[in-house]
């Protein structure tokens, strides 16, 4: 009791306040820093049950306003394709994973080199753990990478006799795999359209455009999908990310140039000519920006 007095006079001589009642005194230290987790994916079985839920059928408005947005987007890019370069299904399917919490044009840089030492399932899942690691590095998060992409190198070869699987059901039962990876996969691979690609940035995009009021990506991909027929699904979820990564940026929207200005509910500045002129443009800055990827 003496020792506490004596404590609340010193604090009181040291401040010129009498410490709060009740309060402690001891000294806290600052929280250990903790490394950063790679993003946990959702699991089939949450997956599933939210694709079981039959989303709200959309109204005839919202009907008219992603078709609207559909045109003008196609015309800004009739034939999109995912940024990440490969030459198979195995190919895309690594660097897809790869591609968690990185860069394109980071993962384009490694894997040519990836492939070059480990050209099959089979070669990838007899990777030196270590060494995989080291060729990977760029990418971030390389331990849980290497060992994912190891462990769906394995599956790969025992379950599906080496030849990556062509449903939604199968290639997400590969480890580090779910459903944006296998909307991926199938839809540039093996054109099957299984449903539509969300990623940070095409969430973003069917927010702020008001196709939708989700957060979660496989909510979002069931509004998507009710607004348009299935034989656009691949290549609408290519142009949202796109549009996303190039024109409707995160901080700083390019509104201005944007082709669907006029449609936008969250455009913050006026269209600067016809949308058919700010369509061509933005074309020309994707195609520019993957030419300039694949060259360095």
């Amino acid at each position: 009791m003496g020792n506490a007095k004596k404590s609340n006079a010193k604090r009181k001589s040291a401040t010129g306040k009498k410490p709060p009642a009740g309060k402690s005194h001891t000294r806290t230290t600052a929280k250990a820093k903790t490394k950063p987790k790679l993003a946990a994916q959702p699991s089939q079985k949450s997956s599933a049950k939210l694709l079981a839920k039959k989303p709200n059928k959309p109204s005839a408005t919202k009907k008219k306003l992603a078709e609207e947005i559909r045109k003008r987007l196609e015309s800004m890019l009739p034939e999109p394709r995912t940024e990440l370069d490969h030459r198979n299904a195995y190919e895309l399917l690594v660097a897809t994973i790869l591609s968690a919490q990185s860069t394109d044009r980071t993962v384009n840089r490694v894997t040519p080199a990836l492939f070059e030492h480990y050209p099959t399932p089979a070669a990838l899942a007899a990777a030196d753990q270590a060494e995989l690691e080291a060729e990977i590095k760029p990418t971030g998060f390389f331990r849980n990478k290497s060992k994912a992409i190891r462990a769906a190198s394995q599956r790969i070869v025992e379950a599906f006799g080496g030849e990556v699987p062509r449903t939604m059901e199968e290639i997400t039962t590969l480890p580090g795999v779910a459903r944006k990876t296998g909307n991926v996969v199938l839809g540039s691979a093996y054109r099957v359209a299984s449903g539509i690609t969300i990623d940070t940035h095409a969430g973003r995009v069917a927010r702020r455009l008001d196709l939708t009021d989700e957060e979660d990506p496989i909510k979002v991909e069931l509004d998507l999908c009710d607004l348009w027929p299935q034989s656009s699904w691949i290549d609408m979820g290519h142009r949202f990310v796109l549009h996303g990564r190039y024109v409707c940026l995160a901080k700083k929207p390019r509104c201005e140039q944007c082709p669907v200005n006029e449609v936008c509910r969250s455009a913050l500045a006026k269209p600067e000519g016809p949308w058919t002129v700010r369509a061509e443009n933005e074309r020309k800055v994707i195609e520019a920006r993957g030419q300039a990827a694949s060259e360095e």
